[in-house]
């Protein structure tokens, strides 16, 4: 048999695998806004012919522009920007070589809950091989006009690097409709066709394990003596205590610059008792902010 035909025999024919070239271990860039763009999928669809309990009214945003402070990295920047309004998400679409000038002139709507008054901006670079970098941010808080049944058109400041405030100013025209004024098709109930967005981590339903009764040496303080506690909770809450916090140093670092006036040991318990989910973190003190 000759070289050219071994040669020939090594060669894979056929489709690729999915996870061809994909690298192991921690998730990718892709695979994270694949995530993010089910949620928000799963929003829009949800709030198509159903409003929800305890709303003001409906709220139109457009994103149009921002002009940045300075263009981070080697190339020009790709920003996007993305918002939260109470336990909502939007983001617009990427301005491909924006740079400091990016413009997405994208509009969105969504109900108002009663009680929220501002929405949490932030601006990030798309990056193609790492981890998109966020470049600035601001806590706006919906203008009185606008809630009057005026349209504003206005220009909001930007917080980063460059300092609180410094890093250069974001243009939203929002307008609000209340609830009072809505078409009553807004009212009507309409049952989703989406399927539930699955959770970050798998739930898994193990089988029941034997219980131990009492206090046994080396167990969580939390358990009282006489009561019963299946072994796999006791040891769960034992790896809990050794693993530490659910959350990273980067983590709380952000959620602090999001909050500067809230106190460091708040932010804290805010996460532990969201089990280390900043999203659903930053959420509950927007919630605490507006009360």
């Amino acid at each position: 048999m000759s070289a050219s035909t071994n040669r020939r025999n090594q060669v894979m024919v056929g489709d690729l695998p999915n996870d061809f070239l994909r690298i192991s271990g921690q998730p990718t860039q892709m695979m994270e806004d694949e995530r993010i763009a089910q949620i928000l999928q799963a929003q829009q669809q949800a709030g198509v012919g159903m409003m929800p309990a305890n709303i003001a009214g409906r709220l139109s945003i457009t994103v149009v522009q921002a002009k940045l402070a300075k263009n981070y990295g080697l190339t020009k920047m790709d920003p996007y920007c993305r918002i939260r309004l109470g336990h909502t998400v939007f983001e617009t679409p990427t301005a491909c070589n924006g740079a400091k000038n990016p413009r997405w002139n994208k509009t969105v709507q969504t109900y108002l809950p009663n009680g929220v008054d501002s929405m949490y901006i932030e601006i990030f670079d798309e990056r193609s091989f790492t981890v998109d970098d966020r470049i600035a941010w601001a806590h706006v808080t919906i203008p009185a006009s606008s809630l009057n049944g005026e349209t504003s058109d206005d220009w909001y400041p930007l917080s980063g690097r460059q300092g609180d405030e410094k890093e250069g100013m974001i243009n939203l025209v929002m307008s609000f409709t209340a609830a009072a004024d809505m078409p009553a098709s807004a009212f009507t109930y309409a049952p989703p066709t989406f399927q539930t967005v699955p959770a970050m981590m798998p739930m898994y339903y193990p089988a029941v394990q034997p219980v131990v009764v009492g206090v046994a040496p080396g167990m969580q303080p939390g358990v009282q003596p006489g009561m019963v506690y299946p072994q796999q909770m006791v040891q769960q809450q034992q790896q809990q205590q050794q693993r530490g916090p659910l959350y990273t140093e980067q983590d709380l670092q952000q959620v602090k610059d999001m909050f500067p006036n809230m106190e460091d040991e708040v932010v804290k318990s805010v996460f532990e008792a969201n089990r280390g989910n900043k999203d659903a973190t930053i959420n509950s003190l927007l919630s605490m902010n507006s009360d």
